[in-house]
């Protein structure tokens, strides 16, 4: 039997809609609001670099241009409705979720154990347990000043460090807030009142599974394990085998933007979804945005060819440090170099690059100003500012 196909439009579409990049740029950015997009996410990678904004910042804002930096504070730290952890880099996760987060600690403490093969860590635990038992939540710094550190890696870290993200990864403790950047950590039954029991391994499997797939629209086993980064690709493939047995899943085709067609999995009901058509305005999207998270994924399906290239030394890059990705409806259009002089009040516009086969009429440029005007009311830098040869 022939697959049936999603062609490539539609296919992206819906994978936006996922996304939240379908839905109009507009209502609250705060509670209720700002929790139901992170839900809908899954989670928003955290990241520290504030060219223009941190990336978590910039993924809220392109959903909800009301957002500001101290919503998602608030959120985490006040209304306890998000924790951190890990999915594939450190993230703000919806408090409902973490019950299923018991499997990723319990892999996570067992990974570790393996990584810190150094004799008396059990003490090392529970001395840093205990003091914060003890005296409350401590950042890092507050340990180990004069501690002897490794030569590379994790073991770069002093000995306290290393016990604090043990036990943080392994459940024990709980990141309850952020100095700066510094995370603070305390006893998790301190954090999380009243957390329900933990599922059963499978279950959480089966909902991680699910959850992925759920985000993304349609998946290959190995892209709905990648997701999360919690389930083994070979439980993932298990997974697939027994729902497509059960009709639960149905193998579908999508047409990549080159023509080639990917065969994946989908809910039955996918090919009755008629997903929305989004808005034309154009998007300023972060480089750790999920829609890009899956650089390889971003490019079968729009076409764009994107790697961050802040590792990359200056004279090596074909663009720049760290380059914003622009979207516009279901494309992907261009992308942008800039940055905020916080001090001077100005968003400094260096470089913009559209994509093959994109015409950069005054109207698009009508459309990105509009946006970078909103950009820079979040970056707090009023004057926008373009170098003479900033369109190439």
């Amino acid at each position: 039997m022939a697959l049936p196909i999603l062609d490539n439009r539609r296919a992206r579409r819906l994978f936006l809609d996922r996304h939240g990049l379908c839905a109009s740029p507009s209502g609250p950015g705060h509670g209720a609001a700002l929790l139901k997009v992170i839900t809908g996410l899954g989670f928003v990678q955290l990241d520290s670099i504030n060219t223009v904004a941190r990336a978590h910042d910039l993924i809220l804002f392109s959903r909800k241009p009301r957002y500001r930096c101290a919503d998602l504070q608030g959120l985490y730290e006040r209304d306890r409705a998000l924790f951190e952890h890990w999915t594939h880099d450190a993230a703000m996760i919806p408090m409902a979720f973490h019950p299923h987060w018991a499997l990723r600690c319990q892999r996570d403490a067992d990974r570790m154990k393996r990584r810190w093969t150094a004799g008396g860590y059990h003490t090392e635990l529970q001395r840093v347990l205990d003091h914060v038992r003890d005296h409350g939540p401590v950042r890092s710094g507050d340990l180990g000043r004069d501690e002897p550190r490794g030569t590379s890696g994790w073991w770069d870290w002093s000995p306290s460090k290393r016990a604090l993200d043990y036990l943080w990864r392994s459940g024990a403790l709980s990141v309850t807030g952020r100095v700066g950047f510094q995370k603070r950590y305390d006893l998790t039954e301190r954090v999380i009142d009243n957390a329900p029991p933990a599922p059963d391994p499978q279950a959480s499997i089966d909902w991680l599974n699910w959850a992925a797939l759920d985000r993304l629209g349609f998946a290959t086993s190995g892209e709905i394990a990648a997701f999360w980064e919690t389930v083994a690709a070979a439980e993932a493939r298990d997974w697939a085998t027994v729902q497509l047995q059960r009709g639960a899943l149905i193998p579908i085709g999508i047409t990549c933007a080159d023509g080639a067609v990917r065969q994946v999995l989908a809910r039955p009901d996918i090919l009755e979804q008629e997903p929305p058509t989004p808005p034309g305005r154009i998007r300023v999207l972060s480089p750790f945005d999920p829609a890009l998270r899956d650089r390889k994924r971003a490019e079968r399906l729009f076409g764009f060819h994107y790697r961050i290239e802040v590792f990359v030394p200056a004279a090596k890059r074909q663009y720049g440090y760290y380059v914003f990705p622009l979207l516009e409806g279901d494309r992907l259009i261009g992308r942008i170099d800039m940055k905020a002089q916080r001090n001077a009040g100005q968003l400094q516009v260096t470089a913009l690059w559209p994509e093959p086969g994109v015409r950069w009429s005054q109207a698009r440029t009508g459309r990105l100003r509009a946006e970078l005007a909103r950009v820079a009311r979040l970056s707090d830098t009023p004057d926008i500012h373009f170098a003479p040869d900033w369109l190439r």
